[in-house]
């Protein structure tokens, strides 16, 4: 009857004849659409024909009225003819109380058509065409559509925040009711789903439509449980390949070879990327060799950085190996393989010309043949570490500064056969040198004096030279005006009158090591009386200082944020607990305050004195 209403009643006509002419039993049926209210309030009506329709319905109050109200009265005739009573042949339990719905502006309550015996034409295709047209110009809404009235009223009750909104942006999501199946009229006591729009399915079972959730929230929540399992499905591996290289970045060599590679095969190809393999830390792995260095070389041509230190098994044929086939190589590191010689490093130097770092202390069986090739192919050089090399000499180190002009940083320490003949050469010939170092070497104020020419001086260690002045080392202060830390550590022969001129002339200085020399309190007194650059002062092992000097400078210096007092025996630790109080921003470094920093920070990661006793 509901197609009689409709813009396309004659096409709907003229659709379902063709459908009665395929089928033997050809049984003229009233109801071949849904609702009459459903497609007055979605058809060009207007609000206006659905209100009036809505407040006549609503005046109706049984089930007989109801579906006199949706029956003209020749279909009315056909079910007398049959010799049926309405309400005999349709059960009142399929015509509920009516259900709310929204639309523009008013509350309408429609009825559930009621089905006849024998109407077999597919009302859900016509509810669903018509039903996706609306959904094109409305908002999507997160309820469920064609909801009956919940037991609490959630609907009855104004129609919800949601209505509300809706209204107040103009779209309406007008509810339509699909008929049940001519099947599901017989079965009064069992639920069968029918299909509604857009994949919902609706109950056919109404009858405990009054005290149970409603049909179509049914199905949202089976959509929801839908959309939640196929999230349960997701995985880390759904993610870009950019997002998962850059989290696999945050892992070691060890574990992205041992562990992240293990996962999957996807993963295994991840940790292959090339970026992986430019910058290579294998430092401290025991199960490195010459073979696994082949191979490297062999796959990974554009390694750019690596690490070997403490790596014992690796030999000069490994490192010949990676050097012949990664020109590209920039950053060489190799502390403490004593087993390595001349022959790995003269491979590099020669095979690898864009070095700039190439750091191998440590290393006994280095010669300067080894440092004269790095002089001769690798001009780039810019920062050497030769610690603890105790083959290399003068010759060595003069070939090296001759060869890199563009040397920066120059770290030596018991170097026994570097004089004063390579501090001259390293002077002339590197002049963009910030960082240089002489811990323990066999030079003298002579040849430290040369190092006033190096204007971008920043880093100065002259830690234990044995024969250091004062005023070499207040002329260089002097001289090198971008000076931020000086480390003259076991020198003797400093005193409070060098530390005195440090203070006044190192505008630049922030950090100050006095570790072990000859200075009393009148030291820290003139850092904090002359100073207002120095942060850190390191004063330990000076058995003069006492407690004025560590309160004078404390209350003095601006900048001051670390004195290091270690063993200085004549300050009392009561004096340092109340400094400590004091002045919070000053960290005072003795015996007991750095017991407890280290116990302070075993707290803080979980540890208890009770845990300790089993270990």
């Amino acid at each position: 009857m509901g197609h009689l209403f409709s813009k396309n009643g004659y096409r709907l006509k003229k659709r379902t004849r063709k459908l009665h002419h395929r089928k033997k039993k050809k049984r003229n049926c009233f109801l071949h659409g849904p609702c009459m209210l459903c497609f007055i309030v979605h058809g060009n009506s207007g609000a206006a024909a659905a209100t009036k329709l809505a407040e006549r319905y609503a005046t109706l109050a049984s089930p007989e009225d109801c579906s006199k109200f949706l029956l003209s009265p020749r279909e009315l005739a056909i079910w007398e003819g049959q010799g049926r009573s309405l309400l005999s042949a349709v059960p009142a339990k399929l015509i509920p109380p009516p259900a709310l719905f929204r639309t523009a502006g008013v509350s309408v309550t429609v009825p559930i058509p009621v089905p006849v015996p024998g109407c077999t034409s597919d009302y859900t295709e016509m509810v669903c065409k018509r039903k996706c047209s609306e959904v094109q110009r409305c908002t999507p809404c997160k309820q469920p559509r064609c909801a009956f009235a919940a037991p609490d009223g959630g609907l009855e009750n104004g129609g919800g925040g949601e209505a509300a909104s809706n209204s107040e942006t103009g779209h309406c999501h007008l509810p339509l009711c699909p008929l049940p199946s001519s099947s599901s009229s017989s079965a009064s006591s069992s639920s069968s789903p029918a299909d509604g729009c857009c994949g919902l399915g609706l109950h056919a079972d109404l009858s405990n439509s009054s005290d149970s959730s409603p049909p179509c929230a049914h199905n949202y929540d089976d959509c929801q449980a839908r959309s939640s399992e196929a999230a349960d499905n997701l995985s880390i591996n759904h993610l870009p390949s950019s997002i998962l290289l850059k989290v696999l970045s945050h892992l070691t060599v060890k574990e992205r070879c041992l562990c992240a590679s293990l996962v999957c095969k996807y993963w295994r190809d991840l940790c292959l990327d090339f970026q992986f393999w430019k910058q290579i830390d294998l430092s401290g792995l025991q199960q490195v060799n010459d073979d696994l260095l082949v191979k490297i070389a062999s796959r990974r041509q554009n390694v750019t950085e690596i690490n070997i230190s403490d790596c014992r098994a690796v030999h000069d044929h490994g490192v010949s190996s990676l050097a012949s086939q990664c020109p590209g190589l920039q950053k060489y590191t190799a502390y403490r393989c004593k087993q390595l010689g001349d022959i790995s490093l003269c491979a590099l130097a020669t095979h690898c010309p864009l070095l700039v770092k190439v750091h191998v202390g440590n290393q006994d069986k280095l010669t300067d043949a080894a440092l004269k090739k790095l002089g001769e192919h690798c001009g780039e050089l810019k920062d050497i570490h030769l610690g603890q090399c105790y083959g290399i000499s003068d010759d060595g180190i003069m070939a090296l500064a001759r060869g890199c002009p563009k040397l920066q940083r120059l770290y030596l320490q018991e170097n026994k056969m570097v004089t004063d003949q390579s501090v001259r050469a390293v002077a002339e010939h590197c002049s963009e040198l910030q960082f240089v170092g002489f811990m323990g070497c066999p030079v003298t104020s002579q040849g430290v004096i040369h190092l006033t020419a190096l204007r971008n001086l920043s880093v100065l260690d002259l830690r234990h030279i044995s024969e250091l002045n004062n005023e070499t080392v207040m002329e260089v202060v002097r001289k090198c005006r971008n000076l931020s830390s000086l480390n003259l550590c076991l020198n003797w022969s400093i005193n409070d009158r060098c530390v005195e001129i440090i203070a006044k002339e190192g505008r630049s200085l922030k950090e100050l090591y006095l570790v072990s020399c000859k200075i009393t309190d009148h030291a820290l007194i003139a850092i904090g009386q002359y100073s207002s650059t120095i942060e850190t002062v390191d004063a330990g092992w000076c058995k003069d200082i006492t407690d004025q000097g560590a309160t004078q400078i404390a209350q003095s210096s601006k900048s001051l944020r670390y004195l290091g007092l270690m063993r200085c025996d004549k300050v009392n630790e009561e004096t340092v607990e109340r400094l400590v109080v004091q002045y919070p921003h000053i960290v005072f470094s003795t015996v007991m305050q750095d017991c407890k920093r280290t116990l302070e920070r075993a707290y803080q990661m979980g540890w208890s004195p009770n845990t300790s006793n089993t270990s």
